[in-house]
């Protein structure tokens, strides 16, 4: 049996008004370790990949690997049906060839159950290989939005140029031609730090930056008394290897015993400070910590190589309505291999492969 539960039917919506106008069947692969879509355009020019972790699942159980064939229009009509928040479960028994959907109202006693007929549809699975990119953008999903529909305005192929400078969109028509730089952004490498990166890894580095801060910290309670360039110090290699520099501290017991009389003596005081009286008799509010990163996220060019490759706008225009499953975007390019635009979000990822165009600037 297969049983998928989630918290949100405004995920599947999204995700299916993602696909529907590339793909119009397709099977949704599930096993035990999530659900994956995979299917190609029917001009076998783009491919779409989608997958769903099961841990993203309020409740997850598939007992044995089962392909479940569904008309994508169809379904999404189903889904119209549930609201952006209601709690959608999905089941099917094994070898069974209708899909039960159920809506449960988050605020009512309301549940609502739609029946739907599966396809039996014979496609060949596609292995993707493991691509190392010449040039990866990471952007705002807005932005790559923005971008691919003006320019879809005035032409129908873009020319996407990833180079030291930037990365450049350039687009010729009949009535104009447009050109568009955007260029790397400082603030965006610690924005995307580790976005891309998978799970386990980018959970590693969260925890490592999180002994850092506490390294720090609890150096800084001793350094205030000492030396302000061994503060500068502390900070600058706080960054790069938080571990060893914890390490390496001679006095480690009498910093962690330091840090301890401190937070006692916050604890004594805390209930005074709170009850102190601000300005006009109102509350005083603790002033945010700015973190110099702007709202859109910026721009972030990693780049082994010079790129540059032509494109359809008509594709790249379907590929951005994934903005709604995630605000930020990542475009993988290298010469003479297909584009590839990645989502991540919550539950997952999808993954779009785009053909260049040949013979064209």
């Amino acid at each position: 049996m297969f049983e998928a539960k989630l918290q949100q039917a405004a995920l599947l919506k999204r995700l299916l008004d993602s696909i529907k106008e590339l793909v119009s069947d397709a099977n949704f692969e599930c096993n035990e370790e999530g659900i994956n879509l995979q299917a190609m355009d029917n001009s076998h020019v783009a491919l779409v990949a989608v997958k769903l972790d099961a841990d993203g699942f309020k409740k997850y159980r598939c007992d044995r690997p089962i392909p479940l064939g569904v008309n994508l229009t169809s379904l999404t009509k189903v889904l119209k049906c549930a609201k952006d928040d209601d709690i959608i479960t999905i089941k099917a028994n094994d070898d069974a060839d209708i899909l039960n959907l159920i809506y449960e109202a988050r605020h009512s006693d309301r549940i609502a159950e739609y029946d739907m007929k599966l396809m039996d549809i014979d496609v060949e699975n596609l292995s993707i290989p493991e691509t190392e990119y010449d040039a990866r953008v990471t952007m705002p999903s807005a932005e790559f939005t923005r971008i691919v529909r003006d320019l879809s305005i005035l032409g129908e192929s873009v020319k996407i140029e990833v180079s030291k400078e930037g990365v450049r969109f350039a687009s010729e028509g009949e009535a104009a031609n447009a050109n568009i730089l955007l260029k790397q952004t400082e603030a965006a490498r610690q924005k995307y730090a580790n976005y891309g990166k998978d799970g386990d890894e980018a959970k590693e580095e969260e925890e490592d930056d999180a002994e850092e801060g506490s390294s720090t910290r609890k150096k800084r309670g001793k350094v205030k008394k000492e030396d302000k360039d061994v503060d500068m110090d502390a900070e600058e290699n706080g960054d790069d290897d938080g571990g060893e520099f914890k390490a390496e501290s001679d006095n480690e017991g009498e910093d962690e015993a330091d840090a301890k009389d401190e937070e006692d003596e916050e604890e004594s005081s805390g209930k005074k400070r709170k009850r102190a009286p601000a300005k006009n008799g109102k509350p005083t509010k603790k002033a945010k910590k700015s973190d110099d990163i702007p709202s859109d996220g910026g721009v972030l060019i990693e780049m082994n190589q010079h790129v540059a490759l032509t494109f359809s706008l008509k594709y790249l225009v379907n590929f951005s309505k994934s903005s709604t499953l995630s605000d930020t975007v990542q475009v993988m390019m290298s010469n003479d291999v297909p584009l590839l635009v990645s989502y991540r979000f919550g539950q997952g990822d999808i993954r779009y492969y785009l053909a260049p165009k040949i013979g064209e600037e």
